[in-house]
């Protein structure tokens, strides 16, 4: 009679097994997914690649280097001290646009891809002259909407404009509400230098003149002009005298994050700037998807598995 009992057992967990390998399978087949909010950690890197970064005015190892071949060496030292599961977007900025070079990747699984983009930005990849900080950062944020991944700005700039801003060009930024979400990183030193400029070679042939581009207020001018029509290469200065000057416009980027309540942070190749830039992540959450087709035939076979060895073991058992 116990045999019995143990057999009817027996039969009906086995029954009760099968049943819930069957579900599993035609959920599978069904393959819903749960969705989720996840947090995430994101930069969105957004690089100045008008001409007056190419000035040698940052030293590196007892050599003079060009602001954006510094830029590039933040870049990179802040993405090998960030943590696996870090998502990062490249995107350049010139005029008064910003454009997608990577779309939000995580960092351990693209590392490579990051770190060769990041060598080979420079001034050439401007489709545009002259430059408009304010008119950038409200094209990231309208980026930043397009790509639908909230992520922390970081604008890497030596924050000169052409032209300058003044009463009449300046624009309203009453309305920017993502101020929180960015960080200005000055690059540049404190004393004016002037800027080499370059043919469509890429080959030095001299320095911006200061009259690259015309004083009266929202002038457009000639700065950054396209180099594919050198003739056969740019006008440059005659005299040390007529060179233009660049610095880090330093006071502009901090009183321009303090009008949008934003964050200024100089960029230093140190510990404890990757530090207070990492340390600023964004706290965010994406909506995100989960597939149980996996999870579900996983357990269906794990319960067939263990099903095959239980008959067995009884087998086993019933023969001693």
């Amino acid at each position: 009679m116990i045999a019995g009992v143990i057999k009817i057992l027996r039969n009906k967990t086995e029954l009760i097994i099968l049943i819930l390998v069957a579900l599993l399978c035609l959920l599978a087949i069904k393959n819903p997914s749960i969705q989720f909010k996840k947090s995430i950690t994101s930069y969105m890197l957004l690089v100045d690649v008008s001409q007056s970064m190419n000035a040698e005015d940052l030293i590196v190892k007892d050599s003079q280097i060009t602001r954006i071949e510094y830029t590039k060496l933040l870049l990179k030292q802040i993405i090998d001290k960030s943590d696996c599961g870090s998502f990062f977007s490249i995107n350049i900025f010139v005029a008064d646009n910003i454009a997608n070079i990577i779309e939000p990747v995580e960092k351990c699984k693209n590392y490579d891809e990051l770190m060769d983009t990041i060598s080979k930005l420079e001034w050439r990849m401007a489709w545009k002259g002259n430059s408009r900080i304010t008119f950038g950062i409200k094209s990231a944020a309208k980026m930043q909407d397009s790509l639908n991944f909230p992520s922390k700005i970081l604008f890497f700039t030596d924050g000169d404009e052409a032209p300058k801003v003044n009463a009449i060009n300046r624009v309203n930024l009453d309305d920017f509400n993502l101020g929180e979400e960015l960080i200005f990183v000055g690059v540049g030193g404190d004393v004016p230098v002037p800027v080499k400029r370059y043919n469509s070679r890429n080959m030095y042939v001299g320095y911006w003149g200061s009259d690259i581009y015309d004083s009266l207020p929202g002038a457009t001018g000639s700065r950054n002009s396209d180099s594919g029509k050198d003739e056969p290469d740019p006008s440059v200065a005659s005299a040390d005298y007529e060179r233009y000057l660049t610095k880090l416009y330093e006071e502009y980027l901090i009183s321009l994050s303090e009008q949008i309540k934003s964050q200024y942070i100089k960029g230093e190749l140190s510990d404890e700037f990757t530090s207070e830039i990492l340390d600023n992540r964004p706290n965010k959450k994406i909506e995100s998807e989960f597939q149980i087709e996996r999870p579900s035939l996983f357990i269906a076979l794990i319960l067939t598995v263990g099903l095959h060895f239980r008959r067995k073991l009884l087998v086993l058992l019933n023969s001693l």
